[in-house]
């Protein structure tokens, strides 16, 4: 499973909202495991005006093939207009944990029936 594995970043407005896209993200197998780090403050503008908010960053890590789908259920689940969703591929790992996020983002039927989720 060496294929590209990559980090998504993105920022929820609520540590409720961060959960539920997690939750969802990791039920469509598009995601292996997510961070959710609250009391991020985020300064940017917006509309014309310079925004200070709280945050809550959801770290995910998952293969590079399934980001598209990753941020188009992102897009859909999300309260933003415009969220941030962006990725960092991973120049390497530890490779049991990268071969974990590869076999937990595939579809049920690909998976090793012998592991207990």
């Amino acid at each position: 499973m060496k294929e590209g594995k990559i980090l998504v970043l993105m920022t929820a407005s609520s540590e409720e909202e961060a959960e539920r896209i997690a939750r969802t993200l990791l039920k469509e197998r598009l995601i292996a495991c997510a961070n959710l780090v609250p009391g991020v403050r985020s300064l940017y503008h917006w509309m014309g005006k310079l925004c200070d908010e709280k945050e809550t960053l959801l770290l995910c890590k998952t293969r590079q093939q399934l980001f598209p789908r990753l941020a188009e259920m992102a897009k859909t689940l999300h309260s933003y207009e415009v969220p941030e969703i962006i990725a960092i591929s991973l120049a390497d790992g530890w490779e049991p944990y990268l071969q974990w996020v590869g076999e937990e983002t595939l579809p049920e039927a690909a998976r090793d029936p012998s592991r207990q989720d």
